[in-house]
């Protein structure tokens, strides 16, 4: 067998560079490996998106089994690329739904397994086999403008006339015509208030999408509380834990040494009221210590000695020597 250094370098090179460009790729791909990747690539086409969005669950019978890649739009639908793990046994009449997760709004794409066979990976889900999202914003404006257009006097008679109508009809007849009758004349009598209660309602539910993503932020904040919280559980736990045995441990201290701190009390109750019945002289004590302060402080202030001054006290006079000569 030839030696390592003794072989080829520009063939080495090649093989090494052969496997480096593999091995990028299988990194760039590692997605798309049927053992180690993110699970069998499937298609659906949806009418309108409904506010999916990459990233989101895929999930079957509540269970999140992968994940939305991309959602595109398709020439007049919208092309929704999702990754499933595992075997969730999706047949060949599989079908697709984009459902709300959260009252946020946030979505998920459920899949509704169905058929004999099994889905093939790559297949797409037809629009015949798909149902786009619930918006509770869309429907309420819908709602409030419907309500709006119906001309609820005209709905009135028109019952009305129905109901003489089926005059002589049988009992059971009669009587839900009737029944209907009295609902249209209530409906009209409170079309007011139920224009305004939807009205409200369109506010209130605009007033909600506006804040959405104060809401994400809400709740997103409450999480990482509640996660702050959990991971400090031992901690507050062994802090109540010593709360316990503190108080357990003062109520000992205090109970062996009753005899002891009824008497200490009772003496420190009667040297506050001393101090209260001489409240007022020792506020004037108080007053007259701060000159008496100020003064010893200016005694002390010239170094290790006291400056004192004696009243009436004077220097001697010095005298001149004499000199000879004539008195």
């Amino acid at each position: 067998m030839t030696p390592f250094r003794d072989r080829d370098p520009v063939v080495i090179g090649a093989v090494g560079l052969a496997v480096i460009f593999a091995l990028v790729v299988t990194a760039f791909n590692a997605g798309n490996l049927p053992l180690i990747g993110n699970g069998d690539r499937y298609h659906a086409a949806f009418s309108e998106a409904g506010g999916l969005r990459p990233g989101d669950d895929v999930r079957v019978a509540g269970v999140k089994v992968g994940k939305v890649d991309e959602v595109d739009l398709d020439g007049d639908h919208v092309k929704v690329t999702f990754r499933v793990k595992g075997d969730p046994k999706l047949g060949e009449r599989t079908g697709a739904a984009v459902r709300i997760k959260t009252i946020l709004g946030a979505k998920y794409l459920a899949l509704e397994p169905k058929g004999s066979g099994r889905l093939k990976p790559g297949s797409e889900i037809p629009l015949s086999r798909t149902t786009p999202a619930y918006d509770v914003v869309t429907a309420f404006s819908d709602l409030t403008t419907t309500a709006e257009a119906v001309d609820t006097e005209r709905l009135a008679t028109a019952l009305d006339t129905l109901s003489t109508t089926f005059e002589d009809s049988p009992a059971e007849v009669k009587a839900s015509i009737e029944g209907l009758s009295k609902i249209s004349r209530t409906v009209a009598s409170r079309d007011q208030a139920l224009r305004e209660l939807l009205a409200h309602a369109n506010g209130v539910s605009g007033v909600l999408a506006d804040r959405t993503r104060e809401f994400r932020t809400l709740v997103k904040d409450g999480d990482k509380l509640f996660q702050e919280i959990t991971a400090r559980r031992k901690a507050i736990h062994a802090l109540l834990t010593g709360s316990v045995a503190l108080s357990v441990q003062l109520s000992g201290l205090v109970k062996d040494n009753r005899e002891a701190i009824g008497p200490a009390l009772t003496k420190l109750n009667a040297v506050v009221k001393m101090l209260e019945r001489n409240q007022q002289s020792l506020d004037r004590s108080v007053q007259l210590l701060a000159p008496y302060a100020r003064v010893f402080t200016n005694t002390l202030g010239n170094g290790r000695w006291f400056d004192s001054y004696i009243q009436n006290m004077v220097a001697p006079t010095p005298v001149e020597p004499r000199t000879g000569g004539a008195r």
